[in-house]
């Protein structure tokens, strides 16, 4: 059976969308469920920078129509760190804040790691085993984010197939473009978006986007981001990427 596709971006509240995605005049408190009702999935980046509340993912989950779901980014005191080996304390701390609230809402955890961090398989298969599998019994799905090039080795891409945490496609400047193990669902952030294309990426580029989205859902369900580059002409890409798919 096939996966479902879900395209989106990072986020939802940046002012330069005001008045060009969002319509003059959107309350900021309705700017999430107007993502909602355009694109399919967006990452949450306040995890990253703190801990929410519990009653927060709630609300973030009611404000989405069914089918939409949140990649939730992992907290940077579980990746920017020297021995990833240490970070159990943090990453129970980052699961059980309260994630589980977004229910049915709920995507993959990005785990992204900062872009002098460098593959150590010991270090780093240390650090995968302490991924959960489930938090208060709802299952958990892993997407790595390296952005360092040693991390183009095998022998990671292995790491992360064992672990079942899928490995995220980057589409960047200086980043590993790095086409992970099958592991059931993908992860692509695009982030190569221009300010001069109105759709971030030429037409032409977004039809392959969503070629390569296909041929992967075959496998499990994909998520596709468009976030950095031309930050402002994210919504644009993906809803784009959105009528591509059909």
């Amino acid at each position: 059976m096939a996966g479902r596709i879900r395209v989106g971006i990072g986020g939802w509240t940046y002012e330069p969308w005001r008045g060009i995605f969002y319509p003059d005049g959107l309350r900021q408190k309705d700017e999430l469920a107007y993502v909602g009702q355009h694109l399919t999935a967006t990452e949450i980046n306040a995890t990253y920078y703190g801990t929410q509340k519990p009653a927060t993912f709630a609300n973030w989950a009611k404000a989405v129509p069914d089918g939409f779901q949140f990649a939730v980014k992992a907290s940077r005191f579980c990746t920017n760190r020297r021995v990833l080996g240490e970070a159990g304390e943090s990453i129970a701390k980052f699961v059980n804040q309260g994630i589980v609230e977004l229910g049915d809402r709920l995507g993959p955890i990005l785990w992204q790691f900062m872009p002098t961090k460098t593959f150590d398989a010991e270090d780093f298969g240390a650090f995968l085993k302490l991924l959960p599998a489930k938090a208060a019994g709802v299952p958990l799905r892993h997407a790595l984010e390296v952005r360092h090039e040693s991390f183009d080795d095998p022998d990671f891409l292995t790491l992360a197939r064992d672990a079942g945490a899928a490995v995220v496609f980057a589409d960047h400047g200086s980043y590993p473009a790095l086409h992970g193990h099958d592991v059931g669902f993908s992860y692509a952030r695009l982030m190569r978006t221009r300010e001069e294309e109105p759709t971030g990426y030429s037409p032409k580029e977004i039809a392959g986007w969503a070629a390569m989205a296909r041929e992967q859902s075959a496998h499990g369900d994909v998520y596709a981001f468009f976030i950095s580059g031309a930050k402002v002409r994210a919504p644009a890409a993906a809803q784009a990427m959105i009528v591509a798919l059909g």
